[in-house]
């Protein structure tokens, strides 16, 4: 008997968060605190009861069968009905570039003609496809929001996307469009594409320097190459940045073929170029909706990461009144101890009343307790916030009478951006943040802006730290639930000169997290 009373213990006080990872047909038994995961085929997990708009208010395609993405139309069914319906106008555009895409994506005739004026050393009018081409660089966070930028990029300009890649982003998402694929060929002649930089000759930025390419809105597609990088990245320059004016956009738009490499969420500068700016108005007549709507229009979880998701969902964070989601990132650039950000996070959450303050005189938990049930799941790279967490709500009670369950997936030590595996495990944690009900992120980190993206979230967001102490005010109340465009152009396009861009457009405004940064609002 004693043997088992010590297991009981040690499995109540020092619960093992495991993140179920693996073939879905291995089968397995884990018990935490009282509550009981059976992990087996997909079909088997427990959904919610609630019922969801599968095809969130007419995104989806209903062209799609649920056995190939199961994520595809059961996500929804994990977190509340959003309250922001796309507009008409967004749909009819979907549906119009889905039918583009069949067209003219990979293998398909007219893609294999494209193919071959690539290789005639110019552009030329009339193509019936154009196209721009996606590749990785950085986190999964920042090329999931470079990812909808380019899309969004595709929609306006009639062209297709096709997305480069590598081993790291294999087996994380399902295919977003209908009888089509998004990935580029192997085979596709340009190569090296992930060698690119800011330095690259084929850059439209050091094309113009190079006087290659002539910004004249007056060229000829055959006297323009076939085609040019956009270099977008946070270290670009002022060439490279005018992509954001208009008349750099009638030449760009051109070039039969675009390269894309970027690191930055750059809506917020498509909303600058008054050409998109009637679509962009019909498409969103709510400006903070854009990442909402196509984020969870392009990013389905494969059925591997889904089955972590899920599993983890429902054994965990199902059942309670109220989940919190808190995404813990430290940057080495503002260091600050475990502790001290601990300290932030906390004064942030209890002056919000995001978490209830402990009772420090009293460990029991009082009778008739009416208080509600909490779950707190923590992402981060490091164990310490969660265990802290744990052991102070474990030991004290909340002055309110809620009961505070603490959770954490992994603690992977470093991000690893090059590992698939761990790309699928922050995937996931991504969508798991995006199920809570209230958010607290850490400002600059794009892993958040997913989590609150996908979510509708207006999340608190944890100021940055200064002189490796607390931030005061330790956070502020977001404005809107959309990305930040961290590093955005610095020249006003009209008057030719630099201006405050956060001060130009209606809709966009500075970002609380980063100065020079700015976002889209209402």
């Amino acid at each position: 008997m004693k043997p088992l009373v010590v297991l009981m213990i040690c499995l109540i006080s020092i619960p093992v968060i495991i993140f179920l990872a693996g073939e879905l047909s291995v089968s397995s038994i884990v018990w935490l605190q009282g509550i009981r995961i059976t992990v087996g085929q997909e079909e088997n997990v427990r959904l919610p009861t609630e019922k969801g708009d599968k095809f969130l208010g007419g995104l989806l395609s209903p062209k799609f069968d649920d056995d190939s993405c199961l994520s595809r139309f059961r996500s929804a069914l994990f977190r509340k009905s959003s309250p922001h319906s796309p507009s008409s106008y967004l749909i009819s555009k979907l549906r119009k570039y889905e039918e583009l895409h069949k067209k003219c994506g990979p293998n398909t005739p007219l893609y294999q003609k494209s193919i071959k004026q690539l290789n005639s050393g110019h552009s030329m009018e009339l193509m019936e496809c154009n196209y721009i081409v996606w590749t990785p660089f950085n986190g999964l966070g920042n090329r999931m929001l470079t990812i909808v930028s380019a899309f969004l990029y595709a929609v306006l300009t009639d062209r297709v996307l096709l997305i480069h890649q590598t081993e790291d982003m294999a087996d994380l998402f399902c295919e977003p469009f209908p009888e089509s694929s998004w990935v580029l060929p192997s085979d596709f002649p340009i190569k090296n594409l992930t060698k690119l930089h800011r330095g690259s000759d084929i850059s439209y930025g050091n094309m113009l320097r190079d006087k290659k390419i002539n910004n004249n809105v007056k060229s000829r597609s055959e006297s323009l190459p076939p085609y040019t990088y956009l270099h977008l990245e946070h270290d670009y320059q002022h060439l490279d940045k005018l992509f954001f004016c208009d008349e750099d956009q009638m030449v760009v738009g051109k070039i039969n073929w675009l390269i894309l490499q970027s690191d930055i969420y750059f809506i917020p500068g498509l909303f600058l170029i008054s050409q998109f700016e009637n679509e962009l108005g019909w498409m969103f007549p709510s400006k903070e909706t854009v990442f909402h709507h196509l984020g969870r229009y392009l990013f389905h979880p494969t059925n591997p990461v889904w089955g972590m998701i899920s599993r983890y969902y429902t054994g965990y964070l199902s059942g309670f009144d109220e989940k919190i989601g808190i995404q813990v990132r430290v940057f080495s650039r503002h260091p600050i101890s475990a502790e001290n950000y601990l300290k932030q996070i906390l004064a942030c959450s209890q002056q919000e009343n995001i978490l209830p303050d402990l009772n420090l005189e009293s460990t029991s938990t009082p009778p008739n307790n009416k208080g509600r049930s909490k779950a707190v799941l923590i992402t981060s790279l490091y164990s310490e916030y969660s265990e802290k967490l744990k052991t102070m709500y474990y030991e004290h009670t909340a002055v309110n009478g809620d009961t505070i369950s603490i959770y954490q997936p992994t603690h992977e030590s470093q991000q690893q951006t090059e590992s698939n595996s761990h790309n699928q495990k922050a995937l996931a944690e991504m969508y798991l943040l995006s199920y809570s009900d209230l958010l607290v992120i850490s400002g600059w980190s794009t892993f958040g802006y997913i989590g609150q993206g996908l979510g509708g979230i207006k999340p608190w967001i944890l100021l940055t730290p200064r002189d490796q102490k607390p931030a005061n005010p330790p956070c502020v109340r977001a404005i809107s639930m959309e990305p930040c465009f961290q590093a955005p152009p610095t020249y006003d396009c009209k008057s030719k000169r630099n201006a405050d861009l956060g001060a130009i457009v209606r809709h966009v405004r500075h970002c609380e997290d980063v100065g020079n940064g700015v976002k889209l609002v209402d």
